[in-house]
């Protein structure tokens, strides 16, 4: 895993995304989404057929704003002027073109030209991909797995296998931290004295309600304590579990006739 100085959603937002003759506005639309939702913003059209178009804003649901803002452009020169490094995506070797790699290992070098200025991903058109002279404007290609039986891959969906591959470079792998204001959903890691609370609170109900005989305690309490260990608790969890046993208990006592 690469780890990189500069923060992720900068590092992002250096990327820009190429269609370079795009035949349907439909898949302009996907593409804009595939983006919105990876974090990457900069979409750029070269020679689109039809654009804009109606069925683009309609495919694009939630990321019109991406629409409105792309750059047009009349060649691929022209879309990669101030970048200073671009991955075209290519099926095949081509004689001329750079070496094939792997989306992983291309999309770490892509950050990591990143950190020092503007790069791209440039994608083909929709039916005969990039032309020898596009491949050798970038400076590096890739090529995504498919199923060699079946290796077809709409537009919209390989821009968003790299789209994603390139985020969960920029994170490591992990998720974004919480913004301020969110009350995070996670809690601290429960400490083993809460556990041991637990234990015993849990062993306390199950025998009032007759679940558990001490005088015969089988595997019953290794085993709970065993599933506890594997889920690895957390303080919120730990009380919500011994309030539901509080409530346990209460529901007992008044059920209780001295």
């Amino acid at each position: 895993i690469e780890f990189y100085t500069m923060n992720p959603e900068v590092l992002l937002s250096r990327i820009r995304v190429v269609l370079c003759r795009p035949s349907h506005p439909g898949n302009i639309g996907a593409v804009a989404r595939a983006m919105k939702t990876m974090g990457l913003s900069n979409l750029y059209l070269v020679s689109p057929k039809q654009f804009p178009d109606p069925e683009a804003d309609t495919r694009a649901t939630g990321a019109v704003d991406l629409l409105q803002k792309a750059k047009i452009t009349a060649s691929l020169a022209e879309a990669l002027a101030g970048s200073t490094f671009a991955v075209a995506l290519s099926a095949r070797q081509r004689d001329l073109g750079p070496a094939i790699g792997k989306p992983r290992e291309t999309v770490a070098r892509l950050l990591a030209e990143a950190e020092s200025g503007e790069v791209a991903l440039v994608f083909g058109n929709e039916t005969v991909g990039l032309t020898n002279e596009e491949i050798l404007h970038c400076q590096a290609a890739v090529t995504i797995p498919t199923n060699p039986e079946f290796s077809s891959l709409n537009l919209g969906s390989a821009v968003q296998v790299l789209c994603h591959e390139c985020r969960m470079a920029a994170f490591s792998e992990k998720p974004p931290a919480v913004a301020q204001g969110v009350t995070p959903f996670t809690s601290p890691a429960a400490t083993q004295d809460e556990v041991e609370g637990l234990m015993g609170h849990l062993e306390s109900v199950m025998t009032a309600t007759g679940f558990f005989n001490p005088a015969q305690p089988g595997r019953l309490m290794p085993k709970l304590r065993r599933l506890f260990g594997r889920a690895r608790l957390e303080q919120d969890e730990i009380n919500i579990l011994r309030g539901i046993l509080a409530s346990t208990q209460v529901k007992t006592n008044h059920g209780r006739k001295d």
